[in-house]
């Protein structure tokens, strides 16, 4: 039996307040992803990136919720999604973290955890969790810093 995992979002920031790497670096606000209490841009920290929901243009925002809500394939990657991006602009060519996104049912799996350019797989999931919950979790993305 599949064990069914909890997904929430937080506001966060890259750097903590007190954090002296913060000094000359940008601070990206975004939604972090919180599976089963634990940070997801904490459990991947080393690669310093932060997750793609939550910040960028209203436009942007849209188009990775799009993603993750399985509407429409990445259109080079096609059911592979940028689930962490480079801090400073998000852009896929400066480096990102994909991972497979299926849905069965009512369960969405993200598994196949990969640092791109690098083709190098990280071990990290799968992960399960129940659609509806998804679904409401990731639209709340949209426009977090704001809110």
């Amino acid at each position: 039996m599949t064990t069914i995992n909890t997904l929430q979002t937080k506001l966060s920031s890259r750097y903590d307040e007190f954090d002296p790497e913060q000094d000359g670096n940008k601070n990206t606000k975004f939604a972090d992803l919180i599976i089963d209490g634990r940070s997801l841009c904490q459990m991947l920290k080393k690669h310093d990136m932060v997750p793609s929901l939550g910040w960028g243009s209203e436009d942007h925002q849209k188009e990775m919720i799009q993603y993750f809500l399985l509407k429409k394939p990445h259109e080079h990657m096609y059911y592979r999604y940028p689930i962490l991006v480079w801090p400073w602009c998000g852009d896929e060519e400066c480096g990102y973290i994909s991972v497979k996104i299926d849905r069965e049912e009512e369960i969405v799996i993200w598994k196949d955890f990969k640092l791109e350019h690098e083709n190098k797989s990280i071990n990290l999931g799968p992960f399960y969790f129940e659609w509806t919950n998804y679904e409401r979790v990731t639209n709340n993305t949209f426009r977090i810093i704001e809110k």
